[in-house]
């Protein structure tokens, strides 16, 4: 019921109003904010120009801190390193439909009327779509270190799956106050982060993209080309323009066959053949006039012909940044061969992995037509390899219920336990872990399988 946020704007007295008023309140849990006395937090009162930019619940809470007696935070003093602001102040905000639960049951009593659904129906709210936000960069310089740009994706991209699953293995991010710098980094590809090898996350991810058909859609963040910063502002509106969009609009195959969405192709550049493929589709001026209208009066003001082709911006920075891409794809696909966790990958992230370490595999392209198939869902759904990881699942789920039933057996025949025993129902317990054992080591229970993730092999390895 928390999420953890990082208010960057927070710096800025009265603008981060929602972080103003969670880190006001009691319970707060946060980290890199400076701890302020109460004589300096009187004083921060005191700076007309500082305290009255605050909104109201900040105020407070600085008036309150100031005659507290004790240490306390402001919401715009992030912990101060090497005599300045640290760029990654962190704090746990309760969760909005928790914190405001009338909100939450005027949309779902909203919902239920437009649904004409009984109450005693639940109602629920599938996910309608998977945005990845990606973090864009234009050339610059971090402790003397160049930084090659990354602004190369317009407001909105589309990537089928191989190419969004080679964005997915690399995590590629240039100037990122909340890891160690520029280079391939997220959670996939930090070990500190994920204690079993990453081919299990990416194997699990790439098979529920395939059998759930979402659309690799992503949004951006930061900067679109050289010329426009534009941070987390698309990133947020880019919901509220989903929201507004039918299924069939939000399909990529209608918005390809419709004009909506255009490829971003292969071309030359000064002799060299740069791969702008690995970019995959962005939209076009018909998608911004026909959907942004629904939030904007004037659209194509807000996203101008040079935001939807960045490389008319610069093109040696357009450039640049695909092959900046591209080398990081292949730096951090060599990982996966290095230490052998190759041999863990499934049939389509092998092939992959393939074409981002060395352009190939077994002698195609990434366009190959028998690639390409790997990547659907009736090539998945009668594959040897995910049949095998329905039969993982399936003895994983007997070793549980064969674990169960020991330890409650052992439980029952505990001396002196009979009251405990009998408080607790271990014999209905037993009964029941009985009853899901005799389930689980059905056909039918692997037949009902079908259509989930499995379990991934984990260094067993995928028998193709």
């Amino acid at each position: 019921w928390r999420l953890f946020q990082r208010p960057d704007d927070a710096i800025h007295p009265g603008y981060d109003k929602q972080t103003e008023k969670d880190m006001s309140e009691e319970g707060l849990f946060c980290s890199n904010f400076q701890p302020i006395a109460p004589e300096e937090m009187k004083e921060l009162t005191q700076e007309l120009y500082f305290y009255d930019l605050f909104t109201t619940p900040m105020q407070e809470h600085m008036k309150a801190a100031a005659e507290s007696g004790e240490n306390n935070i402001c919401s715009a003093k992030p912990r101060l390193v090497d005599g300045k602001p640290t760029k990654n102040p962190r704090y746990l905000q309760v969760r909005p439909d928790v914190s405001n639960p009338k909100d939450r049951y005027l949309a779902e009593f909203g919902s239920r009327l437009y649904r004409r659904m009984p109450f005693d129906q639940k109602c629920v709210f599938p996910v309608a779509g998977v945005l990845g936000g990606r973090r864009n960069n234009p050339p610059d310089e971090l402790n003397g270190a160049k930084i090659r740009p990354l602004c190369v994706f317009n407001p909105i991209h589309y990537q089928e799956l191989p190419e969004l699953l080679m964005d997915y293995v690399t995590c590629v991010t240039g100037k990122s106050p909340s890891t160690t710098g520029a280079g391939s980094e997220g959670a996939l590809s930090k070990g500190p982060f994920n204690a079993i090898g990453a081919t299990a996350d990416l194997n699990n991810m790439l098979i529920s993209m395939i059998l759930t058909d979402y659309g690799g859609f992503s949004s951006a963040a930061g900067w679109i080309g050289p010329n426009y910063r534009v941070d987390h502002d698309i990133s947020l509106l880019i919901p509220e323009l989903w929201c507004r969009m039918t299924p069939q609009e939000r399909d990529p195959k209608f918005l390809i066959d419709n004009g909506y969405l255009e490829p971003v192709e292969d071309f030359e550049y000064e002799g060299r053949s740069i791969p702008g493929s690995r970019l995959g589709y962005r939209i076009t001026k018909k998608f911004v006039n026909y959907f942004f209208c629904r939030i904007f009066d004037n659209p194509s003001g807000v996203f101008t012909a040079d935001m939807l082709q960045p490389e008319t911006q610069d093109m040696a920075c357009f450039v640049d940044g695909i092959e900046n891409i591209c080398q990081a794809m292949e730096k951090s696909a060599k990982l996966y061969f290095d230490d052998g966790i190759i041999n863990d990958a499934c049939p389509p992230l092998k092939a992959v992995l393939h074409v981002m370490a060395y352009g190939h595999y077994n002698g195609k392209s990434i366009k190959d037509p028998e690639i390409r198939a790997l990547f659907t869902r009736e090539s998945l759904l009668s594959s040897k390899w995910y049949k095998d990881r329905l039969l993982k699942k399936q003895s994983v789920d007997v070793a549980l219920w064969k674990r169960n039933i020991k330890y409650l057996e052992e439980f029952a025949s505990r001396p002196g336990y009979d009251s405990v025993v009998s408080r607790l129902d271990i014999a209905g317990r037993l009964d029941h872990a009985k009853k899901e054992l005799e389930k689980v080591s059905k056909d039918e229970y692997l037949n009902s399988l079908v259509g989930t993730l499995g379990a991934d092999p984990i260094h067993d390895g995928y028998d193709e």
